[in-house]
């Protein structure tokens, strides 16, 4: 590769990480603290129990320290790894709840934290680039293995969050389920005479 290619592929891809972390930390930022027309805390944590995330507190803390806190480490090109396993572990929760509305981001779709999720996985993979912290403190926190530990985390963490959630939003529909049954067989009970 020639040096004005890989001058190029540098800019793009540091172009690109600080880009993709300045948006996470946008969001974050909405749920941490109410910046940029967020909820903080407190109104995150309401939609978060909405969609069934429980403890809604926690998980709302965690989703923002997912993309504020992962989004600035990869902007900043630092533990870029675990930054990228960080995002990309929230995205693909935060996927996981627009999937009932399909692909696309115009309907709501899984789209958008689709494509931060997997841009953020390509660095925990192919690492920062010259032009990072990384780099510049001889790879410390950015080692093969902890790429190899990185891309074998997210799945499994998706899958723990999202099972977590299906089973709260399960059981929370469980009474509701009874009462509406319950409620049916006194209608029917009373229609045959039946007190």
């Amino acid at each position: 590769m020639s040096g004005e290619t890989s001058a190029a592929v540098t800019a793009a891809q540091t172009l690109f990480r600080v880009a993709l972390g300045g948006v996470l930390v946008a969001h974050g930022s909405q749920k941490l603290f109410g910046w940029f027309g967020g909820g903080g805390v407190e109104g995150t944590a309401k939609g978060m129990h909405a969609m069934g995330f429980r403890p809604a507190t926690q998980n709302a803390v965690l989703a923002g320290l997912g993309e504020a806190g992962s989004g600035a480490a990869l902007a900043l090109g630092l533990g870029t790894p675990l930054a990228g396993a960080g995002a990309a572990t929230t995205m693909g929760v935060a996927a996981s709840t627009h999937v009932p509305n399909g692909f696309f981001a115009s309907d709501g779709g899984l789209e958008y934290p689709a494509v931060l999720g997997l841009a953020a996985a390509a660095f925990a993979i192919g690492g920062a680039g010259p032009v990072s912290l990384d780099h510049l403190t001889g790879h410390v926190l950015d080692r093969p293995w902890l790429r190899v530990a990185a891309v074998v985390a997210v799945p499994i963490l998706v899958g723990v969050t999202v099972y977590r959630r299906r089973r709260a939003l399960a059981e929370q529909k469980a009474p509701q389920q009874q009462a509406a049954q319950t409620a049916q067989a006194t209608d029917a009970g009373e229609g045959f005479g039946v007190a």
